[in-house]
């Protein structure tokens, strides 16, 4: 019998004023009232699984035309946060790299639509695209009105339209959905986004993992004590999920792999080094 194998897919970095990722944390005070901003880099990444029921992609990372002069992104969004990828670092180049075709994927779980994880979700167009139903109801009611939508890349979503994608939807009240033997979505719910699922893999040698993507960014979020992103939406949300994830993570006896935590994902066996089983 096929045992399930995990694949980490470096799909590049971006750069972000820490403040987004740790709100206010290096406020101004009276002895330092100018404080200096702090530029970081930070990984960007997805995940494979090659399950025997057929292969699952948590997220997708950015799309490779986000950047440049004629990028999807707007330029503003360029400017803060901006984009470094080679070719290696394509999504679809490093699932070339293990032999996988996007038409091979029978689902992406897409953790929430945010430009640096639902990028080339339109190259998934065999696969059922799994998202919390409050996500996609308010990015695609945010795509008809304003093209200027954030995080949310209104070229992303109209190749979304374009190619006619699947989408099955989590309700807000489903909490733990099996999509496989071994693998569970998890409802996070609001927080840093409007609505944001995990996945959550039990490995036979590695044991559990919980892909926690960006409801906790980083171990400094994650705590204790919990410290919010500058980039939220529901901040007593995103408290309640963190600590949903760390009860979970308790219960289950799993590692939390963070969003985009520098430290933890140099630690990671990337695809172009081996998997996870």
């Amino acid at each position: 019998m096929s045992q399930t194998k995990l694949y980490v897919l470096d799909t590049g970095r971006m750069r972000m004023d820490k403040n987004f990722m740790v709100a206010m944390h290096n406020p101004a005070n009276i002895d330092n009232p100018n404080p200096p901003a702090e530029f970081i880099e930070f990984p960007v990444y997805a995940v494979l699984i090659d399950h025997p029921d057929g292969k699952i992609l948590f997220d997708t990372g950015c799309n490779p035309e986000g950047m440049g002069k004629e990028g999807r992104w707007p330029q503003a969004t360029q400017k803060t946060f901006p984009l470094f990828q080679d070719e290696s670092c394509y999504l679809i180049n490093r699932l070339e790299q293990l032999k996988v075709r996007p038409e091979d994927i029978r689902y992406v779980v897409a953790s929430h639509l945010h430009l640096d994880h639902a990028g080339c979700l339109e190259l998934f167009t065999n696969a059922t695209i799994i998202v919390h139903d409050t996500e996609l109801s308010n990015t695609m009611k945010q795509y008809a009105m304003t093209k200027e939508m954030g995080a949310y890349i209104w070229a992303d979503i109209d190749a979304w339209i374009k190619k006619d994608l699947s989408w099955r939807t989590i309700m807000p009240n489903e909490d733990e959905i099996e999509l496989a033997s071994g693998i569970k979505i998890l409802n996070f719910g609001a927080g840093h986004a409007w609505g944001l699922l995990g996945l959550h893999i039990e490995l036979p040698g590695e044991g559990g993992i919980l892909l926690a993507s960006d409801a906790v960014y980083s171990a400094e979020n994650y705590g204790p004590p919990v410290k919010p992103p500058g980039i939220i939406y529901d901040s007593i949300g995103y408290i309640n999920t963190v600590e949903k994830i760390k009860k979970y993570a308790e219960r289950t006896n799993s590692q939390v792999w963070y969003g985009h935590d520098t430290e933890q994902f140099h630690r990671f066996i990337k695809s172009t080094e081996g998997f996870y089983e």
